[in-house]
């Protein structure tokens, strides 16, 4: 009889100890590009999942998603951008993402399928660039950088091709999405790609570009969420993740140089 008694008080106690247990998991949902950005999610993936987060990987191939379904409330967090284009993004769209973590930097290179050495880029080449504002306007930095332009104003972020105040070489500018900037490289003389673009494509960065930005490049890539989620505990443990010596040496080992840890 006592135990008869027992029984039903003993089930409803297991069941609240589960039920607490289940409430304490949570789900994260993170929007990335697939390389680097959902590899290194991957990798820190059963870390998060010891203390209570399952991450949930949402890839995507294009700049503008990712930033639209954080700021609609559909995924949580995204990571594949850099502060100037999320700076862009804001300004345009109105959105209210801000920036809660640093991961690494994809040094930004230049690639050719028709010459081995910048050198040799002709009088009059076709050269490719991202059309959206931050990334293009990187390229034509590191274009100055190489000294084959000069910019009206060397420091601007946003510069565009109109912006340009020497063009020796009469270089012609055609700008395309950034995804499809690896395909088109046959009908160019010069493309410049982002580095995500470019592994995604098979090019290695160290070896295949012409010439590639520094360690110093200030484009880290960042974790994003809307402003409203900044404070969010699982955020700042993925945060964390992500920063961790262990996730330095994957970096290193994994990309050897295609991308710089920024921690």
């Amino acid at each position: 009889m006592l135990l008869k008694k027992i029984a039903p008080a003993l089930a409803v106690g297991v069941a609240l100890l589960f039920g607490a247990a289940a409430a304490q998991a949570a789900t994260l949902s993170v929007a990335a590009t697939p390389v680097p950005h959902a590899e290194l999610l991957e990798f820190v993936k059963p870390a998060l999942a010891k203390d209570g987060i399952e991450l949930d990987i949402k890839v995507f191939t294009d700049y503008v998603q990712p930033n639209q379904q954080v700021a609609d409330g559909h995924i949580d967090v995204n990571f594949f951008q850099h502060q100037p284009y999320l700076d862009s993004f804001n300004k345009e769209r109105g959105t209210k993402l801000v920036t809660v973590g640093l991961v690494h930097v994809e040094p930004f290179g230049a690639y050719s399928s028709k010459i081995k050495d910048i050198k040799d880029l002709k009088d009059g080449a076709l050269v490719a660039l991202p059309n959206d504002p931050s990334n293009g306007a990187r390229a034509l930095l590191l274009l100055q950088k190489e000294g084959l332009i000069k910019l009206k104003d060397p420091t601007n972020i946003l510069a565009t091709s109109r912006d340009i105040s020497e063009n020796p070489k009469k270089l012609k500018f055609k700008e395309l999405e950034a995804a499809t900037l690896p395909r088109i490289l046959p009908d160019v003389d010069l493309a410049l790609i982002n580095t995500n673009y470019a592994l995604e494509a098979g090019l290695n960065p160290v070896k295949d570009a012409l010439f590639i930005e520094g360690a110093e490049s200030p484009y880290a890539n960042i974790i994003v969420t809307d402003e409203s989620r900044k404070d969010d505990a699982s955020i700042a443990s993925l945060v964390k993740a992500l920063n961790t010596p262990e996730v330095k040496k994957f970096i290193e080992e994994q990309y050897k140089g295609a991308i710089v840890p920024a921690f």
